[in-house]
Order: structure tokens, then C-alpha cells, then sequence
């Protein structure tokens, strides 16, 4: 696989919920790094697993995808419909619309790290009021630092 369909299959695999293939992907040693946060392995596929729990019907579009050596950096756009409770916000059952771009360093046919941007204002304020009120209030005047997701089994 060259370096762009890897970076692809690991967005594919989290949005179809193949944990085992995004285990065998990512480098024992990957890190991921965005959107304040920073992650190990088991930390970012155990955030993922979480947001893949609060929004059913998750497509991934792609809409531009660039490649320079041992780096891939793809725009993405994603659709959702909120279900669950993510990152401290409750459920809205409303459909999001997500948008973001995101680097992965490749070496050797693993993703060794990831950097990325979401536009998480844009997300939590279509998730509405509340998730966006909560999330403001606990991180940037309280600066409560989330507990780290944990990869579940699967």
C-alpha cells in the first residue's frame, strides 16, 4: 500500500469501526497530536471509538488529498448524526456536518504520527447551545483537562 492509501484506510477504518485494522496501522510508537489535545496508540483509537459511538451514520468524504514524501495531508468532511454523548456534551440527535485537515507521517508503511484541525466550534455549535456553553466553560475558563479516552477492546 503506498503512503496516500494508507493514510485513507486509516480514516476508513474508523469510520467503518475496524479497530483491528486501525490497531495494525498506526505504529506502536504513533502519536497524535491536535485540536489541543495529544495522544498515544491506545488513547487516540479509544477516542476514536468514542466518537464513533456518538454519531451513527458517520460518512467521510475527502476532499482533497496531498502527498509529499512520507507525508499525507487530507481535508475532510463529515457527516453525522449525533447519538451519544462526545466530549462531555450529551446527545443532540442532530445531523453535524464536520470539517477539518489532517497530516499523517507514514514510515514503513505505518503511521507513526497525526496532526490535525477540526473545526470543533462549528460542530458543537451545530450539536447546540448547551454542548457549546459546557464545552467553553470546562476547558477554557476552568481549564479542565478531559480524561484520556481508553481503547475498548474488540
Amino acid at each position: 500500500m503506498d503512503n496516500k492509501e494508507v493514510a485513507l484506510t486509516v480514516s476508513r477504518s474508523i469510520m467503518n469501526g475496524d479497530w483491528k485494522t486501525l490497531d495494525g496501522l498506526l505504529a506502536d510508537d504513533f502519536t497524535y497530536t491536535g485540536d489541543g489535545l495529544v495522544f498515544t496508540k491506545s488513547q487516540y483509537i479509544g477516542f476514536m471509538q468514542d466518537l464513533k459511538a456518538a454519531m451513527a451514520n458517520m460518512h467521510m468524504e475527502f476532499t482533497h488529498v496531498m502527498t509529499d514524501g512520507d507525508l499525507v495531508s487530507i481535508r475532510f468532511v463529515t457527516t453525522a448524526k449525533n447519538t451519544g454523548k462526545f466530549m462531555g456534551a450529551p446527545a443532540s440527535n442532530k445531523n453535524l456536518t464536520i470539517n477539518g485537515i489532517f497530516m499523517r507521517k507514514i514510515l514503513g508503511g505505518k503511521v507513526v504520527q497525526e496532526w490535525q484541525t477540526t473545526d470543533l466550534l462549528g460542530m458543537m455549535t451545530q450539536m447546540g447551545f448547551g454542548a457549546l456553553f459546557g464545552y467553553s466553560v470546562a476547558v477554557g475558563l476552568f481549564k479542565i483537562n478531559p480524561k484520556p479516552p481508553v481503547m475498548k477492546p474488540y
